[in-house]
């Protein structure tokens, strides 16, 4: 007889869509090969699996290529910040004081 199998599963959301997949997997599957496993990216095509980040339950999973699942826990997928929110506050308020400035000397 072959290894156990556990019950988990895969979500991802975007804005207007989201999906939700219950899949089957052996007992030892790690984070990332559930994520893997799930077929998300006939949903999602061009979804990088391989660096969106995950987590479980809504915590981050910091080495998902470590972190084995266990029975019935949900995998998020995250989408990759695409820049880094505290830069842009900085932009946005540069770019704000420079038309005042602007704004001043005319």
């Amino acid at each position: 007889m072959g290894k156990p199998s556990i019950t988990v599963e895969v979500v991802y959301a975007l804005a207007d869509q989201q999906k939700l997949l219950r899949l089957s997997v052996p007992y030892g599957t790690t984070v990332r090969q559930a994520v893997e496993q799930s077929g998300m990216t006939v949903y999602f095509p061009g979804l990088d699996l391989a660096s969106c980040p995950l987590g479980i339950f809504g915590k981050v999973v910091a080495k998902p290529e470590e972190r084995v699942l266990e029975e019935g826990e949900r995998v998020e997928i995250y989408r990759p910040l695409i820049a880094d929110p505290k830069e842009v506050r900085k932009q946005r308020a540069a770019k704000a004081a420079q038309a005042k400035a602007d704004g001043a000397s005319s």
